[in-house]
């Protein structure tokens, strides 16, 4: 007997080929008619932006760097007037307070929170984004034994909170709902007493923290 063999078809490997593409093609189209887009780079709408965040502080050097990163296309300006929006700062908060005391009347643990509240306005002050308002709180032990290690530490944890307040930020202003109210801004309602556009200072002393530095923490706090 003699075995037979059958060789592939000419047309089996690149009818393989072709039905793959065609499923990575679909697949393309389906995630494009989703709204998916690369992660990290979403474009904005709007191609200048004023900021009275200085550059000079290092949560307005962050923002403006996730921005760009975002919106490649994006750029800052140096004047209100040459801007087709702006990102106004109309307050920011740090603090941080005792949480919790042991029978010694010593802090075991701080809570840290941040508040920040800004608003985005076109050039004719229509209001884009309301006055909005993100916050962030975490904790964190303390030990008034190692109290160098400790302000080091809750200044590092600043920090972070500080990014994940710059990374919302970005989630907002790449979202629809901002493209949408770029595209029908004169629908909007404008801001009638518009925010100063100064440049806000980089450091404002408060009694216990400066805002986006670090928290001044003496020996013993927390002791009563």
């Amino acid at each position: 007997m003699h075995s037979t063999t059958h060789p592939l078809s000419p047309l089996s490997l690149p009818s393989q080929r072709y039905w793959r593409g065609l499923a990575c093609v679909a697949l393309c189209v389906l995630l494009t008619a989703c709204g998916f887009r690369i992660k990290g780079v979403s474009p904005l709408p709007f191609t200048t932006v004023y900021t009275n965040i200085t550059e000079n502080s290092a949560f307005g050097a962050s923002m403006r760097r996730a921005v760009i990163a975002s919106s490649p296309h994006t750029r800052f300006v140096d004047e209100p007037a040459d801007a087709q929006v702006k990102l106004l700062q109309l307050s920011n908060h740090q603090s941080l307070h005792e949480l919790s005391i042991n029978a010694q009347g010593q802090v075991e643990e701080y809570e840290l929170n941040l508040e920040f509240i800004f608003q985005l306005t076109d050039a004719r002050n229509h209001l884009l984004l309301p006055p909005t308002t993100i916050r962030s709180t975490r904790e964190v032990p303390y030990d008034p034994n190692i109290v160098q290690a400790k302000q080091g530490e809750i200044t590092t944890v600043f920090m972070e909170m500080q990014q994940s307040l710059v990374d919302r930020i970005v989630r907002l202003l790449t979202s629809p709902d901002v493209t949408q109210a770029f595209a029908n801004a004169e629908s909007l309602p404008v801001d009638e007493t518009p925010a100063s556009t100064a440049p806000v200072p980089s450091s404002q002393p408060s009694p216990s923290v400066t805002p986006w530095g670090s928290p001044r923490i003496e020996s013993g706090a927390g002791m009563r």
